[in-house]
This record gives structure tokens, sequence and C-alpha cells, in this order.
């Protein structure tokens, strides 16, 4: 057999590289593009009302139906889409045609009234402006846990036939789910804004009366202390009452803290000492407000107000890589687990440990279950609460 030369074994080399280079850069190419037009368009699909979402979230609204209509117009590629309110109003309106919006407003009010999708053919359909191509409105409702609270509308060139009409109500259907999302979200921020304020009123009653019946005791004895007590308790209602924001640092519940335990040691006197042990690279921590007073308040309460011989919290934040730890540990009087558990259970209705169930819920809620309360204890031997705060977590911030 004749041997091949060393040029033909180059140039063999060459086009088996050559082949291979050419298959790669194929197989790479598919990867990075659709292998049929069904594809492309479903990504498109996807990709355009993903675009549409993050303003329907806010609610409906002329500002977020504004920004909507033009991502949902291209879903349905009409020459004109418009959102209205629960009475037919519009709330905003994307493309030509405008003039139409009295038609709108008619069909969109039956809408309202029956819940039923309402159609305008190019037979009923009058209209003085020149070159004005609309040859069919559809006008279909958008539901909230089955209540009608706008309609969307769909103006065409072409008779607004059964793919139009199907097409416009799934598109009003996905609007819809979007506002159901955007209510539930506003629900939870209501709830999380309630829970806030039934904590601050169970705050009120106790502390306030205990709390001004010492400043007054110091009065006549000490008259430049309780001039400090009073200013202590002042920013400490300022704080405890402030209306803005449903999160605070790390640094700012401390700070209400160290008011707080002024005020009560100039009650207990020596019976109440705390330890602060605090890493300063957690101060700038974002947890949900008022989330460690009430753990504080809950030691003095039922930890060591009951004990004759008082005793000491000890308070620690320490940095644990994506999350802070913080302990409240007090060394007094403590109770039962069992006890512990049916009182958290039934905190938000016979009001014992309220503060403990409170903030449990309001962590749960901001940063998910794993992040709820840890509370160790036992009859006699103090109370153990762990909780831990990641340091960042999304639409978590002061």
């Amino acid at each position: 057999m004749e041997a091949l030369s060393p040029v033909v074994l180059v140039l063999g080399g060459l086009l088996v590289l050559s082949v291979a280079a050419t298959v790669f850069y194929a197989l790479r190419n598919r990867r990075n593009t659709f292998a049929n037009p069904l594809e492309k368009a479903t990504f498109g699909t996807l990709h355009t009302v993903a675009l549409a979402a993050p303003a329907l979230r806010e609610g409906l609204s002329p500002q977020s139906a504004r920004f909507a209509l033009p991502y949902l117009r291209t879903l349905l590629e009409t020459c004109a889409l418009a959102m209205t309110d629960s009475r037919g109003a519009t709330l905003a309106w994307d493309g030509d045609s405008d003039q139409h919006q009295p038609d709108v407003r008619i069909l969109a009010e039956k809408v309202i009234a029956t819940g039923r999708q309402e159609v305008m053919s190019h037979t009923s359909i009058s209209c003085d402006h020149p070159g004005c191509e609309v040859r069919g409105v559809v006008v279909v409702p958008l539901e909230t846990d089955g209540n009608i609270i706008g309609t969307l509308a769909a103006l065409t060139t072409s008779t607004a036939g059964p793919v139009l009409l199907r097409a416009t109500a799934e598109v009003a259907r996905y609007v819809s789910s979007q506002l159901e999302l955007a209510e539930l979200d506003e629900s939870r921020r209501r709830l999380d804004r309630a829970e806030v304020r039934a904590l601050r009123a169970q705050i009120s009653p106790h502390f306030i009366y205990n709390a001004l019946t010492t400043i007054a005791s110091f009065i006549r004895t000490d008259p430049v202390r309780a001039r400090e007590l009073l200013l202590s308790f002042a920013d400490f209602t300022r704080y405890s009452f402030r209306t803005a924001g449903e999160y605070t640092t790390l640094k700012e519940e401390l700070t209400n803290i160290e008011r707080y335990i002024e005020l009560e040691k100039a009650r207990f006197s020596d019976r109440l000492n705390i330890k602060l042990q605090i890493a300063p690279e957690v101060l700038g921590v974002v947890l949900p407000f008022l989330a460690l007073q009430p753990l504080v308040e809950n030691a003095v309460r039922h930890g060591l107000a009951g004990k004759p011989s008082g005793g000491t919290i000890t308070l620690t934040a320490e940095n644990a890589g994506s999350e802070c730890v913080i302990i409240v540990e007090d060394n007094g009087v403590g109770m039962d687990p069992a006890r512990l558990t049916e009182d958290l259970d039934d905190a938000h209705l016979s009001g014992a440990h309220v503060g403990l169930g409170n903030v449990d819920d309001r962590m749960r809620s901001a940063f998910g279950d794993d992040f709820g309360l840890v509370v160790e204890t036992n009859i006699g031997e103090g109370m153990k609460i762990t909780l831990r705060v990641p340091k960042f977590r999304a639409n978590v911030r002061v």
C-alpha cells in the first residue's frame, strides 16, 4: 500500500478540523436560536407579558394601565387598546382612534352591568373622522375575587371575529390575575400595618402607666432625674408610635430598647440589669419595626418582674455570614414550654405573650417560615429567644 505524503496528511487534518469547527459552531448557534417559529413566538409572548407584569402588580390605576397597555397591544396586534375603571371611565388609551372613547364607554358600562363581553361590529360603528380604520370593538371584564373592577377594550381594523374575542378574553384573564395578586400584596401590607398597630396598643396600657407613675415619683425627690426620664419617655413613645415604614434598622431598634430599659430600671432599680453584646457590622441590618423591644419587654414582664431578686437580660447580635443572629436571653422565672406554645397559638385572641406571637408572625411574613422565633424555656430556667435576620431580602428596606 502506497504511503500518504506529509502534504496529504496535513490537508486531511485541516479538513477534519474545519468540519469539526463547522459542526461545533452550528450546534452552538442552534442553542442560541429558536428551533422553529412556534418557539420564537412563545418566547416573544412570555417576554411581553413579563414586561407588563410589574405595573399591573401595582394595581389598576391610570399609571399602571398607561405602562402596561403598549405591551398588551403588542400581543393582540390591534390598532388601539384601552382600560377603564369600574364605572367605565377610560384610565389609559394606547394607539390611534381615541375618538371612539364614547363607544368604548357605552360597551364598558354594559360589560360592568352584565359581566359579559360586548362586541361592536363595523355596521354599528359610525365615525366622521377622516381615515378612521376601526371596524370592530371588543370589551371584556377585568375581575378580581369575583368582582368587576374595570374593562379591557380592543379596537381592530377588521371585523371582530372569534380569534380576537378569544385572544382579548385571555389577555384580560392574565391582567385580572396580576391585579388579583396586587390586591393580595396590598392585603398583606394592610395586615402587617394592622399587626404593628396592635402591638403598639399592647405596649400602651401597661408600660405607659408604669413609666408615668415612676417619673411622677421622682418629681419631688430628684427633679433632674425626673426630667431625664420624661425626655426618654417622649423619645420612646415618638419612635414606637411613628407612622412611617414597616421596617427599621437594628441600630434604631437598639436605641429604643435602651430608652425602654432606662425607664424600667428607674422602676426596678438594681433588680434589673441588661448586657448588650452587639457586633458593629450588623447595626445596619433591616428588620421589622418593633421586632426586638417586645422581646425585651416580655423578658421584663414575664421573666424578671416575678423574681424577687430580679435578674439580667442579655441581648446579643452576631454576624453570621449572610444573616444576623439576635438572641434575647433572661435568667428569670421561665415557664412551662407547653404553656408557652398554647399562649403563642392564642396570642392574638387572649393577649398573653402577644408581643412574641406578633413578632413571630411578622418575621415569617417578611423573610419566610424559616425565620420565625426560636424560644427555649423551662420553669425556673429563664428564657432564650433567637431570631435570624437575612442581611438582604427583596422588598425589605427602610
